[in-house]
């Protein structure tokens, strides 16, 4: 039987979040988990362990940034590879998500295959 690897979608919008289900579904043997905003996305990590998390930066009561030096200072979660999934652009936020501990940036508009991809290569899946 194949692995089962578990992911955990971090993002306020409904609708981007569904686009990110829906792309993800897309990954053999991969278990998605939703989250809307940083601090739901505590409280699952709290009660699980996942091998992997996407996030938005922009999200009400906790950021994406936030949360991934959260991720990073919890010793049980602090190797999950985090993909940081915003419209912000710049290279001040992308360095600083980096500085943080993100193992991969994406910028708003999301194309499919790339999150695919990029979830593919960090999660070590041969396609």
């Amino acid at each position: 039987m194949s692995p089962r690897y578990t992911c955990l979608v971090v993002e306020d919008s409904p609708m981007m979040r569904q686009l990110l289900v829906l792309a993800l579904s897309r990954v053999r043997n991969l278990q998605v988990t939703e989250a809307d905003d940083g601090v739901d996305g505590l409280r699952k990590l709290a009660k699980e362990k996942f091998d992997i998390i996407l996030t938005d930066i922009n999200m009400p009561i906790m950021d994406g940034l936030k949360l991934v030096r959260r991720v990073r200072s919890d010793p049980t979660h602090k190797d999950v590879p985090v993909i940081v999934i915003t419209t912000e652009g710049s290279n001040e936020d992308r360095n600083r998500a980096f500085q943080l501990g993100a193992n991969a940036y994406i910028t708003k508009p999301i194309q499919a295959p790339q999150v695919i991809a990029k979830v593919r290569e960090l999660l070590k899946i041969d396609t």
